[in-house]
């Protein structure tokens, strides 16, 4: 699913108009981009679970050379699905 077909289906189900939906998708979003990184952690209950978390510096190969590179720490996002998400799923 793109996300022009996520918010034909959020208008849908949220009975708005598509150009409502796609308000409320960036407003979801920005706040998402906003605060995760302040916060560190973002839970909605069943559903999902947002976490920053950070990756160690590492060694790692080119793999067109085989040469030894270093490839510096960073932040990620790890994504966590929750029960009631997982249930409705699978079944």
């Amino acid at each position: 699913m793109t996300k022009n077909e996520f918010v034909a289906a959020l208008a849908q189900h949220g009975a708005m108009t598509k150009t409502d939906a796609e308000k409320l998708f960036q407003v979801f979003r920005h706040t998402l981009e906003t605060e995760l990184p302040n916060v560190g952690k973002i839970v909605f209950p069943g559903f999902l679970t947002l976490e920053v978390v950070e990756k160690p510096a590492r060694k790692g190969r080119n793999p067109a050379t085989g040469q030894e590179i270093e490839i510096p720490a960073k932040k990620s996002v790890k994504v966590k699905v929750g029960k009631e998400l997982a249930d409705k799923v699978n079944g």
